[in-house]
């Protein structure tokens, strides 16, 4: 869109998933009885940066799953018809340290859905949530334990992440509708 505006750059996004990294490995005396879960689709890759991140500081791969929220969302009915369920796969999490990996965070229906899905597969010592992008505007009571970084919108603005593995370039945009 020609109104877009890089507020992450691929460096910016290298720097704050480091600083994720970081803070996961401190908060948790390390990451023994952690399990990093991405959400479809941007966050699995984000977890599996943290992950590779983790394991150049802790010398420890903490194991990584994938979550699709889909049939747990609030708004199926009003994305589609037919909604395209895609493969959950997700270590054993019972007594675990669960961190949830999303790209950004806003109404918190997402992160809603997601802790839903994972209480039906298990029941995680804790659940934590790190988030690229913290954009505000919460609905529900959700707070994200690590954050890339805070930025604050409109409602009519519009947060995109890019990632390589995706969409071939690594940035963070916001647009104004």
């Amino acid at each position: 869109m020609a109104g877009d505006k890089e507020i992450l750059d691929e460096a910016a996004i290298r720097r704050a998933l480091t600083r994720i990294a970081h803070e996961i490995i401190e908060r948790n005396k390390g990451v023994e009885e952690c399990v990093l879960i991405g959400i479809r689709t941007r966050g699995i890759f984000l977890a599996r940066r943290l992950a590779e991140r983790i394991e150049r500081i802790e010398g420890v791969m903490p194991p990584i799953g994938e979550l699709d929220i889909t049939l747990y969302r609030d708004d199926l009915t009003e994305k589609s018809s037919q909604p395209e369920v895609r493969e959950t796969q997700i270590p054993d999490i019972t007594g675990k340290k669960v961190i949830l990996v999303d790209d950004v965070l806003y109404t918190g229906r997402t992160v809603r859905a997601a802790m839903d899905a994972i209480i039906d597969l298990g029941r995680p010592q804790m659940i934590q949530l790190a988030v690229l992008i913290d954009r505000g505007h919460r609905e529900f009571p959700i707070r994200p334990d690590y954050v890339g970084k805070n930025v604050p919108t409109s409602k009519k603005e519009v947060v995109s992440v890019y990632v390589n593995e995706v969409d071939g370039k690594d940035h963070v945009t916001i647009t104004s509708e």
